[in-house]
């Protein structure tokens, strides 16, 4: 019991000294970007998904 009590109070030392925590604005930015970044994946999957299910469909439509 004492090793854990020792680690979780090292462990809250090091957050509370050692720790570089970023500023407010850079989360943010950094942020957006992953939003935007996800969008235009999603967006980009979708239209490929799209394309490949009317084109299956034309394909098996033909027969």
């Amino acid at each position: 019991m004492d090793k854990v009590t020792s680690f979780l109070k090292d462990s809250w030392e090091e957050v509370q000294h050692n720790v570089t925590w970023p500023k407010f604005s850079d989360l943010q930015s950094s942020s957006t970007l992953v939003l935007i970044a996800s969008l235009i994946f999603a967006l980009l999957v979708g239209g490929i998904d799209f394309l490949f299910e009317n084109a299956l469909n034309l394909f098996y439509q033909s027969f």
